[in-house]
């Protein structure tokens, strides 16, 4: 079944299409046959798949000969021949081969009947293909076969057999759905699977990948997420199906093709009235749907049940698993809503209903609450949507409880749509205050947080709903989750100061807003208001979610300002007291805030990536993927970023958006995201995220905003726009508030650097006051970081190192010895852009002295190659200009690339020498450089001087890299690649 519209893209069938080849002309030998029949239902791409190889064939050799079977039995002999014959022959051929061609058709008209006239017919048939071959490998394709004719099946097995002594291979079109009962062509298709040279393949529908291609093609732009998840479950993956369902959605139009229901109604209307009942039973009912549920529901005898399933299943509307029947493409249950009655419709669901209920199987509440409500009686389905509610909530599946929550609201204001029968249970009373406070709750949970703020006012409207103080706190939560935290911030205040707040809610508002204050940068103000709540917990029995929170908020604050060991041991300790409690948001939070302190201000970065990977895995156990384990992977992304592995970073952003997240968590990874795109120099992607994120902080999300602009003055700085850059930079030194003194150090030096580039390219004015300002934030930055923690320090003196630098620019002509320091002490760090930033500005400055040009050389080179590890494009087109006005040549014989280059891609014909060890970072291949001298994880931390806790991460990062499980295994590798 072919569309005739337009012609869409074979998707796939690549593989499919190498082994046809291979079957059917690579691994036939001469004096051999082949064969391969695809069957398969209709629409699944048989026919496209017959003339995709056809082609390729007679590219590469082969003589091809296609034909069609017709529907009309055994009136046409030898139909799909002739016909193939006749094509062949309308084409221009050589004059041997036409006389062949027509020499073969005449046998056909001349033939009569007679007692050895079928055997006769097909020698001579036989004989005049070896003609018309010409000593070339012929290759007969056949659509259809399902409707051969008696002499074309004969002619088949004779053929194959290899009794005709003719290279011949065939290629054939069965659609699965005709083979039923005591159809002819089973028996040849029996005979010929004893051939070894015969294959029989059932071409499976398109996976989702497949599906969403074909149809993006189809549409010209990849589909929506919502929209890509309704064609895959309508299409069913059927290629036909998602061809007219992509361009009914390209031309706008809502509704089911007419071509589409008929095709389906058609393949219904072809059984018998009992599989007509089976399959509407099916389509009304909630997959799989058990062979003994559908029993009650058909009210069928059991064989004939049986048996009417059979047919459904072999007319490929049904599949049948152990579980029971599901439809083969849920276009399907469309299709034949239209064809019942709405009374008939609300019997099936009230059959599967009272079937349900009457079970003695456990009792799935979901689906029961979606009969009742399509049977038309919400009182009924009410409590059963309430049980699942509460059933998802206990499996920690939030998006589900959301979902349950939202229909017992609609539910509990639904009037039934039928009278109840008598003896049905009386309605259950339920309390709308409790439904909207769950499904507020639910929303916030799985990331519905627009949705929970407009459950939320609605139940502060309702005269039963919670007081005033629980109602801030409830707001404050949902508006920090959304991203907006200044509005959050502010109702937490307002619940401090509430008079009706108890002292559980005081602790509990004082402990979000000490979280909410970290999450700012305010880590003062964090650790005071932290030790506020902790004060508060303790005369509150019970309170271990508020103890956690503060808890992670003190630790963050110490390891900021004052003791970063003692710091850390607080945040790991509340890690170990929240798994101990076993609430989700607890366990979410505590990893959250660990895996940011470690690739934060301690800069413990291998460590910090693989505890938010972890963390990840564990909240996505515990039902928050779409919020926590998203911020989790934002996380891991900027570890990755840092330390120069950026193609796994992509990996890791990808595989979180996925879940498509929204407010913070959505922020967090956008930004994540884009601080890929500007290191890659894809201006159009970093713009689109920076505007998406802009647009989300409308409502108040101060933390995010100075991210924010210190990549806005990034992407401009690439841009050449050194104004916007320089505005970039005053707004978030006007709008900070922030503690943070890493933040504020990038963004001075990106400051700096706007002014320095400006400067070197006279397109826009030095501002001094905006320099004098960034000196004084300079300034203010290293007395901060001299009261601050040692890692804090740390990392800190490297912005400063940059930022010292980039001033000698705006003094002269750049200070190599400033940037010569700022490359060590990125080097240090195991920052590699940064340090081969510094490498380039070393060598500009040194060539404007005309001082040490073979240093400039090498470390151009260096900066080049580190740039181009890194997949950065802007500072890599940056290195090459400055290389090539000094004339210096980059590429010098093979150079070893420090860890895999994203987005290259290998000339043709070069074969490269790969390095096995070329993803570890610097300091994880001093860790396996020991461990291959048999020293254990305390022996290296000593050499080191590092603690033996992250030794043992690094080696678990190793092994996770090499995919290996051993020590032995990790050192054979290690040997294997060292240097010569």
């Amino acid at each position: 079944m072919a569309s005739d519209v337009d012609t869409a893209p074979l998707v796939g069938r690549a593989d499919t299409t190498s082994a046809l080849r291979s079957a059917l002309f690579d691994d036939v030998a001469p004096g051999h046959t082949g064969a391969v029949f695809l069957t398969g239902e209709s629409g699944v791409g048989k026919t496209r798949l017959l003339t995709e190889v056809s082609a390729r064939l007679r590219d590469a050799g082969a003589l091809v000969l296609t034909g069609s079977c017709l529907d009309i039995g055994d009136a046409s002999p030898l139909h799909p021949l002739r016909q193939a014959l006749r094509r062949f022959d309308a084409e221009r051929t050589a004059a041997r081969t036409a006389s062949a061609v027509r020499g073969l058709l005449q046998v056909f008209d001349e033939e009569t009947p007679g007692p050895d006239g079928a055997g006769a017919l097909l020698e001579r048939v036989s004989q005049g293909l070896h003609l018309v071959a010409a000593g070339r490998p012929l290759v007969l394709v056949l659509d259809d076969l399902q409707w051969a004719d008696r002499s074309t099946r004969q002619l088949l097995l004779y053929l194959l057999a290899g009794l005709g002594d003719l290279q011949l291979s065939v290629l054939a079109a069965v659609r699965a759905e005709s083979l039923q009962g005591a159809h002819p062509l089973r028996r040849v298709l029996t005979e010929l699977r004893r051939l070894r040279s015969v294959r029989v393949i059932d071409l499976a529908p398109l996976d989702r990948a497949g599906t969403d291609e074909l149809a993006a093609a189809i549409v010209g732009a990849p589909l929506a997420p919502e929209a890509a998840d309704r064609m895959w479950q309508r299409s069913g993956g059927n290629p036909f199906v998602v061809e007219e369902l992509a361009r009914d959605l390209r031309d706008g139009r809502d509704d089911l093709s007419d071509t589409l229901r008929e095709v389906f109604l058609s393949r219904v209307d072809a059984m018998p009235q009992h599989a007509h009942a089976v399959v509407h039973a099916v389509a009304a009912g909630v997959e799989p749907v058990e062979h003994w549920l559908l029993a009650q529901v058909v009210r069928l005898p059991e064989e004939e049940l049986i048996e009417a399933v059979r047919v459904a299943v072999a007319h490929r509307l049904l599949a049948g698993a152990d579980d029971g029947y599901r439809l083969r493409h849920r276009l399907v249950a469309e299709v034949l809503a239209h064809e019942l009655l709405p009374a008939e419709r609300a019997v099936l669901h009230r059959r599967y209903a009272e079937a349900m209920t009457s079970a003695t199987a456990e009792l799935h509440q979901a689906r029961l609450a979606h009969h009742w409500r399509l049977a038309g009686e919400p009182a009924r389905a009410l409590p059963a949507a309430m049980a699942a509610a509460r059933e998802a909530e206990r499996l920690h599946g939030y998006a589900e409880a959301h979902r349950h929550w939202s229909a017992a609201l609609q539910l509990a204001a639904t009037p039934a749509a039928v009278p109840p029968e008598t003896g049905s249970p009386a309605p259950v009373e339920v309390d709308r205050a409790d439904l909207l406070e769950h499904a507020a709750e639910a929303a916030h949970h799985c990331g519905e947080h627009a949705r929970a703020l407009d459950l939320l006012e609605e139940l502060a409207r309702d005269p039963a709903g919670p007081p005033t103080c629980a109602l801030h706190i409830r707001r404050a939560r949902y508006l920090a989750a959304a991203g907006r935290s200044a509005p959050a911030e502010a109702e937490y205040r307002r619940a401090l100061e509430s008079p009706d707040c108890t002292p559980g809610e005081r602790a509990t508002a004082a402990a979000h807003l000490a979280e909410l204050l970290l999450h700012l940068g305010r880590y003062a103000e964090a650790g005071d208001q932290a030790r506020e709540a902790l004060r508060l917990a303790a005369e509150v029995p019970g309170s271990t979610s508020e103890v956690v929170l503060a808890s992670a908020a003190l630790g963050y604050s110490e390891a900021w300002l004052e003791d970063p060991e003692a710091g850390l041991a607080v945040m790991r300790r509340a890690l170990e007291t929240a798994e101990r409690s076993g609430r989700p948001e607890d366990v979410a939070c505590a990893y959250l805030h660990l895996a940011e302190l470690l690739t934060g201000p301690l800069n413990i970065l291998e460590e910090g990536v693989v505890v938010a990977r972890r963390g990840a895995e564990r909240v996505a156990e515990l039902g928050l993927g779409r919020t926590w384990e998203t911020r989790l992977l934002a996380i891991a992304t900027n570890g990755l970023f840092r330390v120069g592995q950026w193609a796994e970073a992509e990996k890791v952003v990808a595989a979180a958006l996925r879940h498509r997240p929204s407010g913070a968590d959505a922020v967090e990874l956008l930004l994540a995201r884009c601080r890929l795109s500007v290191g890659y120099g894809d201006v159009e992607a970093s713009d689109r995220d920076l505007e998406a994120v802009a647009t989300m902080l409308a409502g108040g999300g101060a933390r995010h905003v100075l991210p924010m602009l210190i990549l806005r003055a990034g992407l401009a700085m690439w841009q050449g726009r050194h104004d916007l850059a320089r505005q970039a930079v005053q707004r978030g030194l006007t709008e900070s508030r922030s503690d943070d003194v890493i933040v504020l150090a990038t963004l001075a030096w990106h400051g700096l650097r706007a002014e320095a580039e400006a400067s070197a390219s006279r397109t826009v004015e030095v501002d001094p006051t905006a320099v004098r300002r960034l000196r004084e934030v300079v300034d203010r930055v290293a007395g901060k970081s001299e009261k601050a923690g040692a890692p804090v320090r740390y990392v800190a003196d490297g912005f400063l190192a940059l930022c010292a630098a980039e001033l000698s620019r705006l003094d002269g002509r750049g200070d190599p010895e400033l940037w010569a320091r700022s490359a060590a002490e990125w080097d240090r760090r195991n920052h590699p852009y940064p340090a081969a930033y510094s490498r380039l500005r070393q060598a500009e400055a040194l060539l404007s002295r005309r001082s040490r040009p073979a240093t400039a050389a090498r470390l151009l080179r260096q900066s080049y190659q580190m740039a181009q590890a890194l997949g950065a494009a802007p500072l890599s087109s940056e290195i090459r200009t400055l290389a090539g006005r000094a004339r210096v040549t980059l590429e010098e014989g093979p150079v070893a690339e420090p860890r895999p280059a994203p987005r290259q891609r290998s000339a043709p014909g070069v074969v490269p020498v790969v390095d096995e060890l070329a993803a570890l970072t610097a300091r994880e291949r001093e860790v396996l450089a020991a461990v291959a001298e048999g020293l254990t994880n305390k022996e290296i931390g000593q050499r080191l001087f590092i603690s033996e806790r992250t030794i043992g991460v690094h080696v678990s990062h190793i092994f996770d890299k090499l995919q290996v499980r051993t020590r032995v295994q990790a050192s054979a590798i290690f040997l294997r690649n060292r240097p010569v």
